[in-house]
């Protein structure tokens, strides 16, 4: 009897070990997850279809990853800043909206996984487990879920953005809470290595395509392209630098497109973050002395975050930057219309392309249709 009972559990080990390490199971996880939760700290992964997910089932993941990563699993990494969201109930029905036009259109082949990443507060993660929760039941590709804590990117980041804060943000003074606005600037130097690319975008936006496609543009990017990002769709950089434009009439700074450089929209971005990590050029402008004299030079004092430095350094090295197609970044906004710049505003609004995506900035309503 005892010689039959340790056949029986010889037999039960090695189904479990098939299970978890031959990839009978319907989660997918590759190895990128598995040294993120080994090497990053303030990040939660949320396995598969189960948002409250224990530790056993996360040691799951890392057994299948093994399998996966031997049939050539490939991770398509998407970031949201989710934070706040429990004071403002606005957001969470962008986010909705977001998800699931996200989810209409996505499709990936069966060996890709989306990678989701939200940075996000604790009160504003519980939202985000219940609403993913209802989501993501219905997604026809595989994916990951996983939430980086705010406050631990925001202690990483504040020591290499803290001097362009200054420059960049709407308050008087350095706000350390206000280094998240900039996460996008130092990302390659916050998230592992072996992530090399990642689209960061805003929580008002609506898919109108296969969120895959956008994945896709990275490979026009230039040999010198380290980030993918659209024009601003009005006359914000037109009236910021104003200064500048008023010395230097004959130039292309501020000026509405296709000849002139209007500046950038930070809503949809593709961070090549490996490019970023070898560019010695960008890297050099994140150094307190060369953002001081970019600042001077064009008499820059913004309040947009992110979006303001890559409009500035993109006036100087438009180089580092592949631009996108107007209609990854439908822009709805309409503003600076009312507000001085009604007689051109229309050459800087209009996008005759195709729409991918839909940008409700300024709280501008996107229909649900």
């Amino acid at each position: 009897m005892r010689s039959y009972q340790a056949v029986l559990l010889f037999l039960a080990a090695l189904a479990v070990f098939a299970f978890y390490y031959l990839g009978s199971g319907k989660e997918s996880f590759s190895s990128t997850t598995r040294r993120i939760m080994e090497n990053s700290a303030g990040q939660e992964l949320i396995p598969d279809l189960d948002l409250a997910a224990s530790s056993s089932e996360l040691k799951i993941g890392e057994g299948k990853s093994k399998n996966l990563e031997n049939r050539g699993v490939q991770d398509y990494h998407l970031l949201m800043m989710f934070t706040k969201v429990d004071r403002s109930p606005g957001l969470r029905d962008k986010f909705q909206l977001a998800l699931r036009s996200l989810l209409k259109y996505g499709k990936f082949e069966s060996h890709e996984v989306l990678s989701l990443h939200f940075v996000s507060d604790e009160p504003s993660k519980d939202i985000g487990k219940t609403v993913l929760r209802d989501l993501l039941q219905g997604a026809s590709f595989k994916y990951k879920v996983i939430f980086h804590d705010v406050s631990a990117l925001t202690e990483k980041l504040f020591p290499i953005v803290e001097a362009m804060q200054k420059l960049f943000s709407a308050g008087t003074g350095t706000y350390y809470s206000d280094s998240i606005f900039f996460l996008s600037v130092a990302l390659h130097h916050i998230l592992p290595k072996d992530i090399t690319r990642i689209i960061q975008l805003d929580l008002d936006l609506k898919f109108k395509t296969n969120i895959r496609e956008l994945f896709e543009e990275f490979d026009n990017f230039f040999h010198s392209s380290v980030i993918g990002i659209a024009h601003e769709m009005q006359p914000v950089y037109r009236h910021t630098f104003w200064q500048y434009r008023r010395e230097n009439p004959n130039t292309q700074v501020g000026s509405p497109p296709p000849d002139g450089m209007p500046g950038f929209n930070s809503g949809v971005m593709l961070l090549n973050l490996e490019a970023m990590r070898q560019s010695k050029l960008y890297n050099q402008l994140l150094e307190p002395n060369a953002l001081g004299q970019l600042a001077e030079k064009y008499h820059f004092k913004g309040h947009l975050g992110d979006q303001d430095f890559f409009s500035m350094i993109g006036m100087e090295h438009p180089e580092l930057f592949y631009v996108l197609d107007c209609g990854w970044n439908r822009q709805l906004c309409t503003w600076w219309k009312d507000h001085g710049y009604a007689e051109i505003f229309d050459q800087y609004f209009r996008c005759e392309s195709h729409i991918k995506i839909y940008h409700g900035n300024c709280n501008t309503p996107i229909s649900e249709d």
